[in-house]
């Protein structure tokens, strides 16, 4: 016992020793981290005020290189301003200057470069005018369009000293424009930081300024209350034009502060103070709890104790009821796995669809009965280079092995999806062959192990309804034309008949013999379009410039010499195509051409090559005529889309949809541009004739397919019949067009698609 009260008393006498120590180390300490916290204040302030200045003239540098500055420049401009995190920032605007009579003409200027339903609004005259047309709200909506800032005269002439001095610069204090509107207590000292835009070329002309506003409040709130951490009170001082120290913000924090640092901060043109107080108390440091520590030591180290005899005594039925209940969740998860796999597997037998899925090495872990039933053998083969063999895996033509490089599965263990590719299986289980479309993907990584899966469709009905759609489109063709041709052939005998009869009767007959011509013309396009995706290629070695001169002679031949359009085609190459599916590109686009002129202006067309990758050229077809409304040209290769639908231009509007069909099969693209003389620039890819081998093979494929053959077989019977219709000796109707297929396909005939020469058709 009085070991124990020796013992308290040496603990009473040392501990009052150590707090003295202790309380002037802490009042060190406090100065030490008040400085040091000071520092970081001041770092800080000036990190972001520095970033505001230098953000804003990186993206006036960037606005100063775009000569056409529109909304859309400026929103993608500024957009980095609102993901930059600006603290206390309110709005950007860009800013332009203007006299009372610049004012109409600068108001015209920006609304026509997206500043919609802008209205300028000049405060007085006699005076420059700094107005404000583009504008982004950063944390609340932006200013107004069309204010004129020099309503207020701190952002005017941080405007005026911006463009001096070729640099950012920062306003005096004032309350916003837009904020003058608000109650008294919620206005804030502001200002703005103002940046010029001078384009970097030899003789600049001035364009304006990047305004960036910022609420003195909140920026000071939102710098320091990280910094802070509740220590630290702030008060940012400005430095105005006329000498004034006016306070821009202020923080506070609960404390009697007893503290005080002093520190000066360049902010652009400008000198600012930064003044941070604190209460020593509040500092980390300035209080211990060592002397209670040490003496409440002795009953600390009993309860320790005694806490570890009890843990000791305790421990083991705490590690039996933890195991217990590990226990009990292990075979909740057990069955719910067992659920969820029931379920998986009763899901996989009901989809209609064939899925399957493989390891990273190839071999399958899962697919499902209905992928069985579309392979027809149940067995696996556990190396993927023998899939072809084992399941009878050939292209479309069913002839061709599949390549195991290109089979969805393998690809997309190598990391790519696919979709729609199209294999025919043929084993002993599917003597007569099936048609699929294999859809593949990379195995989702939260499966927990690399692979693939694959869904597998079976279109070989599809494909036959489309055989048979195409068969159908012809008969069709056939069975409206045969009349139109009869009609035609009448008519015109009539009309020889009535000329100097009569007049008016004579004149309803040509009128209706154009109609005639017109709906032949439409029947053609519209069979066309059917047959275009799904014909076969006929792929040769084609000279662009016979045939540009082939089309060229069939749209203007029948013009006298003195009205023909110059139509210019320049070092055409030789190039690998169906001819007859490329002479209807090239009509459709010349006709075009040719058609879409300016009232009273001469059409001219210019046809020209270029390469573009190894093995490929690109035609473009460049006109002088109306163009294509920007707003038009992503639609312009749809189907029944017309781009001057109402300017009087007769047509399908399937003839640009024909186009990009033919191209694509061809493996190349079509695009459209304006051109820079005025007029429109059509470009499609084709490849050279060194390609000719692989566009051969693809088309020997395609032909080989049962069901094409069939299709052809039955066009060519229809088309034939139509022929000797057309032929049938009726007078008049040596006029009419041929219909002796191209090439001796009849694919060609329909995608070329004379027409009389006495009424050339418009071109889509």
């Amino acid at each position: 016992m009085l070991l124990a009260v020796a013992v308290i008393a040496v603990g009473v006498i040392t501990t009052g020793l150590i707090v003295s120590g202790l309380r002037t180390a802490q009042r060190e300490n406090a100065e030490q981290v008040m400085t040091q916290r000071a520092e970081m204040a001041h770092a800080a302030v000036l990190a972001e005020t520095e970033r505001y200045r230098s953000l804003l003239e990186a993206t006036a540098t960037g606005l100063a290189t775009d000569a056409n500055l529109n909304w859309d420049d400026f929103d993608a401009a500024t957009s980095s301003l609102d993901r930059a995190g600006l603290k206390g920032a309110s709005s950007v605007a860009f800013v332009v200057p203007a006299t009372d009579a610049q004012i109409p003409a600068v108001q015209k200027l920006w609304r026509s470069r997206g500043a919609d339903g802008l209205v300028l609004k000049p405060t007085a005259t006699g005076t420059e005018h700094y107005f404000s047309v583009f504008n982004r709200g950063l944390r609340s909506p932006g200013t107004r369009s069309g204010v004129d800032l020099a309503a207020a005269r701190e952002p005017a002439q941080a405007l005026v000293d911006a463009r001096r001095m070729s640099t950012a610069t920062v306003s005096d204090t004032y309350i916003l424009l837009r904020d003058r509107n608000l109650p008294v207590a919620r206005q804030q000292h502001s200002f703005v930081f103002a940046a010029p835009i001078w384009p970097r070329t030899a003789d600049p002309q001035f364009r304006g300024w990047l305004v960036l506003g910022m609420r003195g409040q909140d920026f000071l709130n939102a710098v320091l209350a990280s910094v802070s951490q509740g220590q630290l009170n702030g008060e940012l001082l400005a430095t105005n034009t006329d000498g004034s120290r006016p306070a821009v913000a202020h923080y506070f924090v609960p404390g009697d502060p007893d503290m005080e640092r002093r520190s000066l901060l360049d902010v652009a043109d400008r000198e600012w103070t930064l003044i941070i107080r604190a209460d020593s108390g509040n500092l980390p440091g300035a209080h211990s709890a060592l002397p209670g520590l040490v003496l409440g030591g002795g009953i600390a180290i009993t309860l320790v104790v005694a806490g570890l005899v009890y843990v000791l005594a305790s421990s083991r039925t705490r590690a039996v009821a933890r195991v217990e209940a590990a226990t009990r969740e292990l075979r909740q998860a057990e069955e719910e796995s067992r659920r969820q796999a029931v379920l998986l597997a009763a899901v996989m037998a009901s989809i209609g669809d064939g899925v399957g899925v493989v390891d990273e090495h190839g071999e399958f872990m899962l697919y499902n009965p209905a992928a069985r039933d579309l392979l027809g053998i149940d067995d696996d083969v556990h190396d993927s280079t023998q899939w072809q063999q084992h399941f009878g895996l050939f292209r479309p033509d069913g002839r061709t092995p599949f390549p195991h490089e290109e089979m969805p599965l393998i690809r997309a263990l190598g990391g790519e999806s696919s979709d729609g590719v199209e294999i025919l299986i043929r084993n002993a289980a599917r003597p007569e062959g099936i048609l699929i479309s294999v859809d593949g993907r990379p195995l989702d990584p939260s499966a927990g192990a690399a692979g693939a899966v694959a869904v597998f469709h079976d279109i070989t009905e599809l494909r036959r309804y489309e055989n048979d759609l195409a068969v159908f489109a012809g008969v069709v063709a056939h069975d409206l034309k045969a009349p139109l041709t009869v009609i035609r052939g009448h008519c015109e005998t009539a009309t020889e008949c009535l000329a100097e009869e009569d007049g008016d009767t004579g004149h309803s007959l040509t009128r209706i013999m154009l109609a005639v011509d017109r709906m032949s013309a439409m029947i053609d396009t519209l069979l066309a379009y059917t047959t275009a995706r799904d014909a076969p290629l006929a792929c040769v070695p084609v000279d662009l410039d016979d045939l540009v001169a082939d089309v060229v002679q069939d749209r203007t031949g029948h013009l006298p010499s003195a009205d023909r359009p110059d139509v210019i085609a320049r070092d055409l190459p030789i190039v690998t195509a169906d001819p007859a599916m490329l002479r209807h590109v090239l009509d459709n686009l010349i006709g075009n051409a040719l058609k879409y002129v300016r009232p009273g202006a001469a059409p001219r067309v210019d046809v020209i090559a270029g390469p573009v990758g190894e093995g490929w050229t690109r035609i473009t077809v460049a006109d002088r005529g109306i163009g294509i409304p920007d707003e038009a040209k992503p639609a312009v290769f749809e189907r029944f889309h017309r781009a001057h639908a109402d300017a009087g231009y007769a047509g399908t509007g399937l003839g640009l949809a024909i186009c990009k069909r033919i191209v694509e099969r061809h493996g190349g693209e079509i695009g459209v541009t304006d051109n820079p003389g005025g007029g429109t620039r059509f470009h499609f890819t084709l490849p050279l004739e060194e390609y000719a081998m692989k566009l051969r093979s693809a088309k020997n494929e395609s032909r080989s397919d049962a069901a094409d053959d069939e299709a052809r077989a039955k066009l060519e019977r229809a088309l034939a019949e139509r022929a000797a219709m057309e032929n049938t000796a009726l007078p008049g109707l040596s006029a009419l067009p041929s219909a002796a297929p191209s090439g001796g396909d009849p694919a060609g005939t329909r995608l070329r698609s004379p027409v009389p020469r006495h009424h050339p058709a418009d071109a889509e």
